[in-house]
């Protein structure tokens, strides 16, 4: 694997009344310069995670998170859809190991309890 300081993170967010998306992916440094200096990105692999807000769909609940007090009163709900693309091995043919499957868990708890922790959402 690469170490960190040869890869650069490439990430575009946008909000909306309606919905919060955020995307991210990892990129090797040399491929972005070779980018931003006019080559061809279509050759370049990339595997972009993120994850997405939107309301739940009850029309009676507000559209827009909010951890403000004088909205507390009313019920707000949500749905958090989070997807994920990690490179396990390099051969198509090779079986998950433990440690594999026990790294995603890991950064998919992580992730989740940060995106939690940002929204003011914690479990009470």
């Amino acid at each position: 694997m690469k170490s960190k300081e040869n890869m650069w993170m490439v990430q575009d967010s946008c909000t909306s009344t309606y919905e919060s998306m955020v995307v991210c992916a990892p990129v090797s440094v040399p491929n972005m310069q070779s980018v931003m200096a006019g080559c061809d990105s279509s050759t370049i692999a990339i595997l972009p995670s993120g994850f997405s807000i939107l309301p739940d769909g009850v029309e009676t609940r507000p559209l827009v998170i909010t951890s403000k007090a004088q909205n507390q009163s009313r019920d707000g709900g949500s749905l958090l859809t989070v997807g994920f693309q990690i490179l396990t091995s390099d051969s198509p043919t090779s079986k998950l190991s433990v440690e594999s499957v026990e790294s995603v868990n890991a950064l998919i708890s992580s992730t989740l309890r940060n995106i939690k922790a940002g929204l003011q959402c914690e479990d009470q």
